[in-house]
């Protein structure tokens, strides 16, 4: 009879984290859907080839090192045939298929790296881009997730779990660590040709497509629930069932706490109501509760999104400031928001503390910083990170992949 329902759980908790897995899996829909509605119509082919492009890069290289990388023991038994026998983490026996835990971290994987694909859009020549896909899911990534989830100390000098670290669903490990690389790829590139005026104020670039945008957006916030409901890890017994249906409902409640925020802050210094902020704090809503949705109640949960969705408008508006064009606000959504996600878990989780989560942040945001630059300046080097003035002006769908989205809409 034990036996029968370890079977039972197994099956359930297999199940669940697959479904999970699938939904994060989406998000790679939903982020080329955002990303496409946010760019001029000329660029659309060439995000979309990137997007797509990133997530079998992701997976691939993920699976060839970054997985043995991130969980040495794990990896090994990946590359030599995954069963059931396996293990599910340290040296406790699985409690789901081992091959649904490399399936889960690997979408995942996919998820960071989507982030640097909207904040680059444009004016990145698309094999660069690829190429450094392949650094940052094969090695920088997996090297930061094996200090956090791994629990690996940092080159042998601390462990952050020492310090009260904690990060559910990855607000640092998944979307600081992606906003990270694309801040230094933005640095590295510069702006859109015409994005600030002589004087040094910005200019708008409307994206071609709204709609698409929207529904990018509902994509994301659908695919959240598996991010963050798959990081409970299980489903089969009365608590981790209840701690599901937290989960997905402070997830939700944040995500609306931050659009409504975002809105309003928008409406106050706009007098209009903006489509992309309200967007983009829906986002940050989530990217705030994904680092603790266990612990707050919803009325607190719909807080910290609203802080995160608020905040999001004012990163926004600050990076304009400093030069810093990023098409889709992707480095203030997940990496200003990224931070604050952290710094919020202490509020709620008593395990946790305002050191450690500090730690944590330097600790993943310097590490993806610096690597990030040094395969950026090497590729630069080598190949050059951005397309001609020519064929920017022109649009990078015809120069990178020789063909339009909208044909019928042009000349």
């Amino acid at each position: 009879m034990e036996n029968q329902v370890f079977q039972l759980s197994y099956a359930l908790d297999t199940f669940y984290f697959l479904i999970c897995g699938a939904l994060v899996m989406w998000m790679a829909a939903g982020f080329a859907m955002l990303e496409a509605g946010l760019v001029r119509s000329k660029n659309t082919t060439e995000i979309l080839t990137k997007n797509v492009a990133l997530y079998a890069i992701a997976c691939t290289m993920y699976m060839v090192c970054g997985y043995s990388i991130m969980y040495p023991e794990l990896g090994s038994s990946l590359l030599s045939g995954i069963t059931g026998d396996g293990v599910a983490g340290a040296a406790e026996p699985a409690t789901y298929a081992p091959s649904a835990d490399f399936f889960f971290q690997v979408v995942f994987v996919a998820t960071a790296m989507s982030i640097v694909s909207g904040a680059v859009a444009e004016r990145m020549k698309l094999w660069a881009f690829l190429a450094f896909a392949v650094a940052m899911t094969a090695v920088i990534y997996p090297m930061e997730g094996r200090w956090t989830w791994g629990g690996e100390s940092v080159f042998g000098l601390y462990t952050l779990a020492d310090y009260g670290w904690s990060d559910f669903a990855g607000s640092g490990i998944v979307h600081m660590a992606g906003a990270a690389a694309a801040l230094s790829g933005v640095i590295f590139l510069g702006p859109r040709a015409g994005k600030y005026a002589a004087d040094g104020s910005p200019r708008a670039i409307p994206g071609a497509n709204l709609p698409l945008a929207t529904l990018g957006t509902f994509i994301l916030w659908m695919g959240w629930f598996g991010f963050n409901g798959g990081s409970v890890l299980a489903t089969a017994s009365v608590e981790s069932a209840n701690s599901v249906a937290v989960v997905f409902m402070n997830t939700n409640a944040a995500a609306a706490g931050g659009l409504i925020s975002a809105l309003l802050v928008a409406r106050v210094l706009f007098g209009k109501a903006d489509l992309t902020m309200a967007l983009n704090g829906a986002l940050a809503g989530l990217v705030a509760i994904t680092a603790e949705p266990s612990t707050p109640t919803p009325a607190i949960a719909t807080l910290f999104g609203a802080i995160g969705g608020a905040a999001v408008v004012g990163s926004i508006l600050m990076l304009d400031k400093l030069k810093i064009d990023d098409p889709v606000g992707a480095i203030s959504v997940h990496g200003v928001v990224g931070i604050i996600g952290l710094l919020l878990v202490p509020v709620t989780n008593s395990d946790s503390s305002f050191l450690g989560q500090i730690i944590g942040a330097l600790t993943i945001f310097g590490w993806v910083f610096v690597t990030s630059s040094i395969v950026w300046i090497a590729l630069k080097t080598i190949m050059g990170l951005r397309v001609s003035e020519e064929e920017e002006f022109e649009g990078v769908d015809m120069s990178e992949c020789g063909m339009e989205a909208y044909p019928e809409f042009t000349n």
